[in-house]
């Protein structure tokens, strides 16, 4: 299995926890020790499986708007959209749990036009008004169909770290990774008005392949 290369420092100390506290068990609890090392295997376990980079066939697009990460659709409004468009827009949100692949992909074809990070609080990811006051980034994209569409990374209640790889002028390529979010956090997308959203609230995505709306050519 692939691992991304996010997780370096978080396997890291999570095996020298493992080997410290399953050493303290063993010495201290003898045979018990089963009772502290398997639930500890477990956890070690996840650790891994949370950083999995899965093999996927990502194809090109021009028109279609791709799930950027893996999860829930939760939110699909209208909204007003301040930091960039500056105007209405619809967005979609993915909230993503700590089992989910984290990798954060490109929505659209096109080139970034704008990228920044912003502090903030750390909400639960769901919450509405994550989008404005958590933790989070904000890139945008003109695309191939000359739209301009906004994606945010969200850091939620767990989620303390945001890392994106992208920089202004640099060619976006739908389905491809821009960045990276750890442990349990959302993806919000603003989109056109006139877009044809294709997803629908409850919808399990997977980043990269699937199409959750189609902007005018």
């Amino acid at each position: 299995m692939k691992l991304h290369r996010e997780s370096k420092g978080t396997i890291t100390v999570a095996t020298l926890l493992f080997i410290i506290l399953g050493a303290l068990a063993i010495y201290f609890l003898k045979i018990w020790s089963l009772l502290i090392i398997m639930p500890l295997l477990v956890v070690y376990s996840l650790v891994f499986w949370f950083f999995r980079v899965p093999d996927r066939n990502i194809l090109d697009h021009r028109e279609n708007v791709i799930a950027p990460v893996d999860g829930k659709v939760v939110m699909i409004k209208e909204v007003e959209e301040d930091e960039f468009i500056k105007g209405k827009a619809i967005q979609v949100s993915i909230f993503m749990s700590p089992l989910n692949v984290h990798i954060c992909r490109y929505p659209v074809s096109g080139k970034v036009i704008y990228k920044k990070y912003h502090p903030g609080k750390y909400l639960v990811a769901w919450h509405e008004k994550s989008s404005t006051e958590n933790e989070r980034t904000t890139v945008a994209v003109e695309t191939l169909t000359h739209h301009k569409v906004v994606f945010r990374q969200i850091a939620g209640y767990v989620a303390r770290r945001i890392v994106f790889y992208c920089n202004e002028g640099d060619h976006a390529k739908a389905g491809h990774e821009f960045g990276f979010i750890k442990f349990g956090s959302r993806m919000d997308v603003f989109l056109p008005l006139d877009t044809e959203i294709i997803c629908k609230i409850g919808d399990i995505t997977k980043g990269g392949l699937d199409v959750i709306a189609k902007l005018k050519d």
